[in-house]
């Protein structure tokens, strides 16, 4: 990182402004997202902002890029994902709701959020959402779910986990690890077998513990 500043006189990167981007938007929403706090934040001088950005807004078209790419990219991409069955296909849907790294809901409620006050916000919710539950009533399709049902499903299961998201609810890792089944057979109506669950959670494995040993925190979607 200092071999990196220093090469670029101090002024950062556009994914490092980025990040304090989004770690304003997450804590105080799209208002704290103003160039001196960032700039304090980082430690860097305010003019340094517009050697990467041109304004604050597109410093915020690229907070909307990022959401896109990750929670509607990750979303459909594990829609796509190969599976032999309708329970496994489920499972990979499912890591999302698992893995921040593939559905940050954090960033996903602060949009919604914002898109409260910003029409073009609001819009590009709107296409998200249509995007998503597209990819996943093509997933019950591709299971041989007549249309009507693959597409209230897809509803059930997509308006499930926007509920979660809109109330912040938390649970444990193992409280959520142990519903997962019950979350399959409820959206698909086809209980996951039992080699399906232990690959599901063997692929998660890593995030059951916390540094050192620790049992990992509590985690916001359904």
């Amino acid at each position: 990182m200092d071999k990196e500043r220093s090469e670029r006189g101090w002024r950062g990167t556009p994914e490092l402004w980025l990040d304090a981007a989004y770690g304003l938007l997450v804590e105080g929403g799209v208002e704290a997202v103003k160039v001196m706090p960032l700039a304090q934040r980082l430690g860097l001088s305010r003019t340094s902002f517009y050697w990467h950005f041109p304004d604050r807004e597109a410093l915020l078209d690229g907070l909307v890029a990022r959401w896109r790419a990750q929670n509607t990219g990750n979303l459909v991409a594990r829609c796509e994902a190969p599976a032999p069955t309708i329970s496994a296909a489920m499972l990979n849907l499912i890591d999302c709701w698992v893995d921040p790294g593939l559905f940050d809901s954090r960033l996903e409620f602060a949009m919604r959020t914002w898109a409260l006050t910003d029409p073009a916000v609001d819009a590009a919710l709107v296409e998200a959402d249509a995007t998503r539950l597209a990819a996943i009533t093509r997933l019950f399709l591709r299971f041989g779910y007549a249309a009507t049902e693959a597409d209230t499903r897809a509803r059930t299961l997509y308006l499930t986990q926007v509920g979660y998201i809109a109330l912040r609810s938390e649970e444990s890792f193992d409280v959520r690890m142990g519903r997962i089944p019950a979350y399959v057979l409820t959206f698909s109506g086809v209980a996951p077998s039992a080699a399906e669950v232990a690959a599901f959670r063997m692929r998660h494995a890593v995030r059951s513990v916390g540094p050192e040993g620790s049992e990992a925190g509590s985690v916001r979607q359904a």
